[in-house]
């Protein structure tokens, strides 16, 4: 049998690590843990590296600093805080994770990581994690409007940007005008028809922040001060965050821990689906859906776990029952907070980690596949990514989409 690999401990067997974590993280009670398990039952990244949470945290409290520092897992780890909701204990393995990633030294970080650092660069530097120059956003938002304005039925329909005293600022995930601009169309035509004043800013728009993945907390508090001062200098009311888990999780928790003083309010566009359909402002028809097709969802472990809740989750439900058909809709399980991480978040969409990935994703494919549903809604963009390659890995049947796609299949004029 191989020969299990000695613990190294530092010399005098301190447990240095143990030290900075009680200081900076006494929230994430270290000592209270009762080596139960329940945090690596429903890990998606239990196993790989030869690591799991129950493991990780032994070691910390053992004083084995370096195999802890040394560990590729802490970058394969999604951050999805799972292990947290599981532990009777609530011990916040994530909060210790981020902290490893951000004191790893530069000699042992794996090179896989190389791009997951230059999206955190690209943000701070550019203002956007994929580095496109701020004019061609802006160039693409006329070009976009030219040819929806070639359809009479929408020929009044705006996207501003930089619009002073707009009731509403709205986000983008850079993704979105990088690889699929069309995709900001359909969010353009659901705030067209519910009325809304609002606007894009021609800096800063992003809100994708892969900073809080590499534990670089100096970068992410930049980001996140640059964004609030651009809301705050436009003068808007409210601050809709798109449909992306992350982006939630880096602005809310953010503003939080780093006490950025704000004076309006941040509020998710998937909340305001919900509130909207519910008010009759947004007036959408199942009807589309003559086939029958059946419809799944993916909580997001940023969006519903860390974010918005279980309220989340059934807003989340609430939506794409009313824009398919109630009798159409078939929930995972486990779901809501209790859900399934897709594997696919913490920078490992990313990172050139393919293969782990994809293997630790296997156990959410399965949870889809059971569900024989067509189509699974996912709003948020790593979800997407990785449930899509997931169908396509594993021989899915079924499409990922956004809540967006299906809330304009719907749309009533």
């Amino acid at each position: 049998m191989p020969q299990a690999s000695p613990l190294v401990f530092l010399p005098d067997r301190r447990p240095r690590l143990r030290e900075i974590f009680e200081k900076e993280l006494s929230q994430v009670n270290l000592d209270l843990c009762l080596t139960c398990g329940l945090c690596s039952s429903g890990c998606p990244a239990a196993g790989i590296e030869d690591m799991d949470p129950r493991k990780l945290l032994r070691l910390i409290l053992l004083g084995a600093d370096e195999e802890v520092l040394t560990s590729p897992w802490i970058w394969v780890c999604t951050m999805c805080n799972r292990c947290k909701y599981a532990c009777p204990m609530v011990i916040d393995i994530g909060k210790i994770v981020h902290r490893l990633r951000g004191i790893s030294r530069e000699e042992v970080k794996p090179d896989y990581i190389s791009n997951l650092e230059l999206t955190c660069k690209y943000q701070v530097e550019r203002g956007n994690s994929t580095g496109i120059p701020n004019e061609d956003f802006v160039w693409l938002i006329n070009d976009l409007l030219e040819e929806v304005h070639q359809d009479p039925a929408w020929k009044d329909l705006k996207a501003p940007v930089d619009k002073v005293g707009a009731e509403y600022f709205v986000n983008e995930n850079a993704a979105n005008p990088t690889f699929t601009p069309e995709e900001m169309i359909k969010i353009w035509k659901i705030f067209h028809v519910v009325g809304i004043d609002w606007t894009y800013s021609s800096v800063w728009w992003d809100g994708a922040n892969y900073c809080i993945f590499t534990g670089d907390n100096a970068a992410w508090e930049y980001t996140v001060r640059k964004q609030v001062e651009r809301v705050e200098e436009l003068g808007c009311r409210y601050f809709i965050i798109t449909e992306c888990g992350h982006i939630h999780y880096a602005l809310l928790e953010g503003v939080r821990r780093f006490n950025i003083p704000h004076s309006f309010e941040f509020v998710s566009i998937v909340t305001l689906y919900a509130r909207w359909i519910r008010e009759g402002r947004l007036k959408v028809d199942p009807s589309w859906n003559q086939e029958g097709l059946k419809v799944t969802v993916q909580d997001p472990c940023k969006l519903i776990r860390q974010t918005l809740g279980d309220e989340g989750a059934e807003d989340l439900r609430f939506v794409i029952k009313a824009v398919v058909g109630e009798e159409n809709f078939v929930d995972v399980y486990p779901n809501a907070s209790n859900n399934y991480c897709c594997g696919g978040g913490g920078g490992a969409v990313q990172i050139n980690l393919t293969p782990k990935r994809l293997a630790m994703g296997r156990r959410k494919f399965e949870q889809l596949q059971a569900t024989g549903a067509d189509i699974v809604v996912t709003p948020c963009f790593n979800c997407h990514s990785q449930i899509k390659e997931l169908g396509k890995h594993y021989g899915g049947r079924y499409e990922a989409v956004h809540l967006w796609d299906l809330i304009d299949k719907a749309l009533v004029r």
